[in-house]
């Protein structure tokens, strides 16, 4: 049973897509690349783009350079495929052995669980969007009271009239 962690460790996100690499099912398969990408070759149907897409030259070598993991010229020959989640279940009917079942199965409750934490944290992201709307509102408003206090303490004092008795000059 493969643990979550390296599954999670495996999926990239590659033109905006959640994706596997070929050579890391394949190795999660216990198969080789080469026979992973010749039997996606002769059931091309399968997988439209949606499920699955070469990377191109400038994709493979920004993920070369970011993962050590691929090491140089490992995998130069072909271009990998990149897998989406539905790609990986298509996958698993080409390949037809129990363990693939198996791994596929492990691999989509892993993007579902993927989703799901995804859709708590744009939840909890909400929550606090709305209260920093709140507080901003508030804090506007505190800042307009304070720009009122500071009006009354800097205005200019004005000579006031006096009041009161008032003496008159004797006349001489």
């Amino acid at each position: 049973m493969i643990p979550d962690e390296i599954i999670v460790r495996k999926i990239r996100l590659i033109r905006g897509v959640k994706v596997i690499l070929d050579s890391d099912l394949a190795e999660m398969y216990g198969v080789e690349t080469k026979r992973l990408k010749e039997q996606v070759k002769r059931n091309i149907s399968r997988f439209p783009p949606h499920f699955m897409f070469e990377l191109t030259k400038e994709e493979y070598f920004v993920l070369r350079s970011q993962f050590a993991s691929l090491k140089q010229g490992a995998h130069s020959k072909y271009l990998p495929y990149a897998f989406s989640e539905h790609g990986v279940l298509m996958l698993s009917n080409v390949l037809r052995s129990e363990v693939a079942i198996q791994v596929s199965i492990r691999i989509i409750d892993v993007f579902v669980k993927m989703r799901e934490m995804m859709s708590t944290q744009k939840d909890i992201l909400h929550k606090i969007e709305h209260i920093e709307n709140h507080l901003n509102d508030h804090s506007k408003e505190i800042q307009y009271v304070f720009s009122l206090v500071k009006q009354l303490l800097i205005q200019e004092e004005k000579p006031r009239k006096k009041i009161g008795y008032k003496q008159q000059k004797a006349i001489p």
